[in-house]
C-alpha cells in the first residue's frame, strides 16, 4: 500500500477514526491489525531478548548471536541469495570450475532491510543492557511492524518508540494538525518535485546523454531521491504524530553539508546511525588497539555495508565504496587541506569557503548517484565514461527538443525545490518543523491550502512507487 495511493487515503481515515473512538485498551491491537496489512513477518527475536536478560557470560552471546545469524540469515536468503550465485558463478566460469547456480524466483518482502534493522536493534540494545526486554507479545510487535515507518524508516530504536506504545495517546489537535501539516508537505515533495523529476531524468538517461546533459540528470536525480524519500520520511512523522506517536527525524538539510562525513550525519540519519553505533564502533573500538589505520577500515567498511544495504547490485557496492573514500580521505586530508586554505588565504573568506565545500560535497554525492541510479556497471559506465563530451550547447538543444508539457514539468520542480530550500531555511533558522506555528490562523491555513492547490494542480498522480520501498 502506497502512501501516494487512493487505498492509503480511505485506509489512513478509517484507521484514524477508529483509534480516536475505540477505548484506550483496544489500541495496541488496532494499530497491530493496522500495520499487519502493511507487512507479516514472523520473528523470534521477542522471545530471544526475554532469554537474554536472563543470561551471562557466552550463553548471552551465544543468543545474540541466534538473533543476529537469524535475521541477516533470512535478509541474505530474499536478498544477496541470487547476488551471491551469480557471482560465484562468473568466478567458477574465470577459474574454469564446474558450478551450476541455483537462483530462486520469490518475491523480497517489501521493507525487508528496515524491519531487520530495526529488530536487531531490539535486540543488541537488551544485549547491551540498555533497555529491557518488552514483556507485552502485542506491544513488542506493534514497535517492530508499526506501519507508518515499517516499509521505508526511519529504523527506530527501542528506546524511543517502544515506550510510546504503552503510552495513552488522546486526540490531540495540536498534534493532528501537525501530524496533517507534515503529511501535506511530504506529498507536496513527492508529487511536485519527486515524481515530475523523474520523468525528466528517465527521459535523459534512456538515450546516449553528452556530458553536461549526464550532470543535469544527476543534479536533477540528486533532488529526485531526496524529495521522494524525505517526501516520504515526512509523512511516515506526519502520519504517527497524527496518532500521537512521535518517531525520529530522518534528515536535517544535507544539502547544506560542508563535508560528505557531514551530509551521511543529515541524510538518512536513521540508517548511518544504526551503522555508527552497531558496526562502526564495535569494529573501530572493540580490540585493545585503536590505531588510526584500524578506525579508518571500520568508517570504510561502514560505508560499505550502506551501499551493500542497499541492494543486491555491484552498482550499489561502488556506491558505497565512493563515499567510504570520500570519508575516509577527507579524515585524512583534513589537516593539510586546513593548511592548504590557509596558505591561498581562504580562510579570510569564511562565507566563500563555506560556499565552495557545499557546492563541492554535493557535487561528490551527485556523482556516486550516477552508480545508484544505473540498472547495472555497464550503463553507470557508460554514463561516466561521457562526462567529458559534448558541450553547453548539448543541453539547449535538449531543452528546446522538450515537449511543452514536460518544460512545464522542469519549470515547476525547479520552482518547487526553490520554495523546498527556503522553507527548510528557516526551519533550521528557528530549530522547528513546524515554522508555521507562530503565523496567524489565517495566514497558516492559506499556506496549507496554497500547498494543496499546488499538488492538485503540479502533482503527478500515476501513482509511482517510493524510491526506498524496494529496500
Amino acid at each position: 500500500m502506497l502512501f501516494n495511493s487512493l487505498s492509503f487515503a480511505v485506509f489512513f481515515p478509517v484507521v484514524v477514526v477508529l483509534y480516536y473512538t475505540l477505548p484506550q485498551r483496544y489500541h495496541v491491537p488496532l494499530l497491530l491489525v493496522a500495520s499487519c496489512v502493511f507487512y507479516t513477518l514472523i520473528t523470534l527475536d521477542f522471545f530471544l531478548a526475554q532469554l537474554i536478560e536472563k543470561q551471562t557470560g557466552r550463553r548471552r552471546a551465544a543468543l545474540l548471536w541466534t538473533s543476529v545469524a537469524g535475521n541477516i540469515g533470512m535478509l541474505f536468503f530474499f536478498k544477496y541469495f541470487n547476488f551471491f550465485n551469480i557471482n560465484l558463478d562468473a568466478l567458477a566460469d574465470l577459474l574454469h570450475w564446474n558450478y551450476d547456480p541455483m537462483l530462486l524466483y520469490i518475491a523480497l518482502p517489501l521493507g525487508l532491510s528496515f524491519h531487520i534493522f530495526q529488530s536487531l536493534s531490539y535486540v543488541i540494545e537488551v544485549y547491551r543492557r540498555r533497555f529491557k526486554p518488552e514483556r507485552n507479545y502485542l506491544v513488542y510487535a506493534l514497535y517492530v511492524m508499526f506501519f507508518p515507518q515499517l516499509v521505508a524508516g526511519p529504523i527506530e530504536r527501542p528506546a524511543h518508540l517502544l515506550p510510546q506504545m504503552r503510552q495513552a495517546h488522546s486526540f490531540d489537535s495540536t498534534k493532528v494538525r501537525r501530524g496533517l501539516e507534515r503529511m501535506l508537505w511530504g506529498f507536496f515533495k513527492k508529487l511536485v518535485i519527486a515524481d515530475n523529476l523523474a520523468l525528466i531524468v528517465t527521459q535523459i538517461y534512456s538515450g546516449t546523454p553528452d556530458g553536461p546533459l549526464v550532470i543535469v540528470a544527476a543534479v536533477l536525480f540528486t533532488f529526485q531521491i531526496y524529495c521522494d524519500f524525505s517526501g516520504y520520511s515526512d509523512i511516515a512523522v506526519g502520519t504517527a504524530l497524527v496518532l500521537g506517536y512521535d518517531i525520529m527525524e530522518n534528515f536535517n538539510r544535507p544539502f547544506a553539508s560542508r563535508s560528505v562525513a557531514e551530509f551521511w550525519r543529515r541524510w538518512h540519519i536513521s540508517l548511518s546511525s544504526w551503522l555508527r553505533d552497531y558496526v562502526y564502533y564495535p569494529l573501530a573500538l572493540g580490540g585493545k588497539r585503536h590505531s588510526r589505520l584500524r578506525l579508518y577500515v571500520s568508517l570504510f567498511a561502514s560505508f560499505v555495508l550502506i551501499g551493500l544495504w542497499h541492494g543486491a547490485n555491484w552498482t550499489y557496492v561502488v556506491f558505497g565504496v565512493l563515499n567510504g573514500l570520500y570519508v575516509t580521505f577527507g579524515s585524512i586530508t583534513e589537516a593539510a587541506r586546513q593548511r592548504a586554505a590557509e596558505f591561498v588565504q581562504l580562510t579570510r573568506l569564511p562565507h566563500l569557503r563555506h560556499a565552495l565545500k557545499v557546492v563541492i560535497t554535493f557535487a561528490l554525492f551527485a556523482f556516486c548517484l550516477i552508480f545508484f541510479r544505473a540498472p547495472d556497471l555497464e550503463h553507470a559506465w557508460g554514463w561516466v565514461s561521457r562526462l567529458p563530451t559534448g558541450d553547453l550547447g548539448v543541453v539547449r538543444d535538449w531543452f528546446f527538443a522538450l515537449a511543452l508539457p514536460d518544460k512545464m514539468r522542469l519549470a515547476i520542480a525547479l520552482a518547487a525545490i526553490g520554495l523546498m530550500e527556503a522553507v527548510q531555511y528557516w526551519q533550521a533558522k528557528r530549530g522547528t518543523h513546524y515554522i508555521f506555528d507562530r503565523w496567524a490562523k489565517p495566514l497558516r491555513y492559506a499556506w496549507y491550502y496554497a500547498l494543496i492547490i499546488g499538488i492538485l494542480l503540479f502533482g503527478y498522480f500515476k501513482a509511482q512507487p517510493f524510491i526506498y520501498f524496494q529496500f
